[in-house]
């Protein structure tokens, strides 16, 4: 009985150490990919938006490595009022070229704007064959871009709603919704087979919100290969947060996808960025969005912050007055003065690429740690890790691995990495810091082992305490 109670520890043991986060994305190298960036968005309530290769930059040192680029049906479909615009289509390739060119990844989302009207109760029907005229408007962006390595995938529909129709949320998902989108996955996948397809649940009418989240619940496979759960959270009470990405979690494993959080971050109001406490202040703020990140770690998902966009347009759709999901608040479309006290949340270190797998990982705020447990695999390349020095480390950081590595950069010599403990077999050429894009780029891990765990800690002193922590 005792040789058996220890063989089911062993057991456990060994598969908790071997175990991954299992929301990460792969490349084409299979290496485990975290993806994180922002909504890009080709207008606002004031006309076009038009972002240059200084915005890709501000994105790439703010952590991201994928774009999601909200597409307007007007301009791509024959919808009543639409029509497929080529001026709008050279727009959309040059935001893909600045995203590839700073190293990201695209991902392009259908929304329902720019046409004369769009009546969900209408469209559901298919009565004069909608979902043909909103399929051929995805096939004018899978067709261009079925061969461009860079672009990830495509959220299919965005935010889908109920409306006034007389129908439970599961009926309609199970009817209407997930048919849709087989429909759609199908059609893709004849022109482009190896994207990805994003897909969301049901936006509940206001006030019937269940557990303080929005999105029905999907509780019906959709039966597709190569599919990502994308959902959006704008949670603004601390305690749900959890719970919601809990139940996603369930949806996930029903869909047999992969987590990617479409869009979030509660909207901020204009007298946020004059507050410091209350209600509307941004230390709640501050703490509402790190509790989001922190669940956003502990399960490995990716996240899209909406929007990169200053405030040139501010809207009274919630009580507290005007109120907006830029993260810039200068008054203008593409903006530049951040608001810091989600900026830096949004912007925490984390591993973007790892060769091999990740087990986990998680940023503390408190102390400006990094903490990441991996399998290693050589094989697949090399990896990167965002780090976000300029604000999280404006003192020096340390990089640990397990008990034999310790190197450091020094921002007051500023130049590079420096080396306090290091096996004889490692290269110290094997770790690069890229200043420009605030990332650190491990071109092999150190030795042969099964598991490595590797810290990133503020400041360049007493590494034997910071080892032993």
């Amino acid at each position: 009985m005792k040789t058996t109670y220890l063989t089911y520890l062993l057991l456990l043991f060994t598969f908790t150490m071997q175990s991954q986060i299992k929301h990460g994305l792969r490349d084409a190298q299979g290496r485990h990919v975290v993806s994180r960036g922002f909504v890009i968005n080709t207008n606002d309530h004031k006309g076009e938006v038009f972002f240059n290769s200084d915005d890709y930059t501000r994105m790439v040192r703010l952590g991201a490595n994928s774009q999601v680029i909200r597409l307007e049906l007007g301009r791509l479909s024959t919808f009543p009022g639409g029509r497929v615009e080529e001026n709008y289509l050279r727009k959309l390739d040059t935001l893909v070229a600045h995203g590839k060119n700073a190293g990201m990844k695209t991902v392009f989302k259908m929304t329902v704007y720019g046409v004369d009207s769009f009546e969900w109760e209408v469209f559901w029907q298919n009565k004069k064959k909608e979902y043909d005229t909103y399929i051929d408007a995805w096939k004018v962006i899978w067709n261009r871009f079925a061969d461009e390595s860079s672009v990830l995938g495509y959220d299919i529909v965005n935010e889908p709603r109920k409306l006034t129709m007389d129908i439970s949320y599961t009926d309609l998902t199970n009817t209407y919704l997930i048919p849709l989108y087989q429909k759609i996955i199908d059609e893709s996948q004849k022109i482009n087979p190896s994207k990805k397809i994003l897909l969301q649940s049901i936006f509940m009418n206001k006030g019937e919100g269940i557990d303080n989240n929005q999105y029905a619940e999907i509780t019906s496979s959709v039966n597709r290969k190569n599919i990502v759960f994308a959902p959006h959270i704008y949670q603004d009470k601390i305690d749900f947060i959890k719970p919601v990405m809990d139940r996603f979690d369930k949806e996930s494993e029903l869909l047999q996808a992969p987590i990617f959080i479409g869009e979030w971050g509660f909207p901020t109001f204009t007298s946020t960025d004059t507050l410091i406490s209350g209600d509307l202040g941004q230390l709640r703020y501050r703490e509402l969005y790190i509790k989001t990140a922190e669940v956003f770690d502990k399960m490995g998902v990716g996240s899209i912050k909406a929007w990169f966009l200053g405030n040139r347009t501010m809207q009274n759709f919630l009580p507290g007055g005007p109120s907006t999901w830029a993260i810039f608040s200068d008054k203008k479309a593409a903006g530049t003065v951040e608001r810091k006290y989600i900026t830096d949340i949004i912007a925490r270190p984390y591993p973007q690429t790892i060769a091999g797998d990740i087990h986990s990982f998680l940023f503390n705020h408190a102390t400006r740690s990094l903490d990441l447990k991996i399998h290693p695999d050589n094989t697949k390349g090399a990896s990167t890790i965002f780090i976000g020095a300029n604000r999280h480390y404006p003192d020096g950081f340390s990089i640990l691995i397990d008990d034999d590595v310790i190197i450091y950069r020094d921002p007051l010599k500023n130049v590079g990495l420096e080396i306090y403990k290091l096996p004889k077999n490692v290269n110290p050429k094997d770790f690069i810091w890229d200043e420009y894009t605030q990332r650190l780029t491990i071109l092999k891990w150190p030795g042969n082992r099964t598991d490595l765990h590797i810290q990133i800690v503020p400041g360049i002193r007493d590494f034997e305490e910071l080892k032993n922590k």
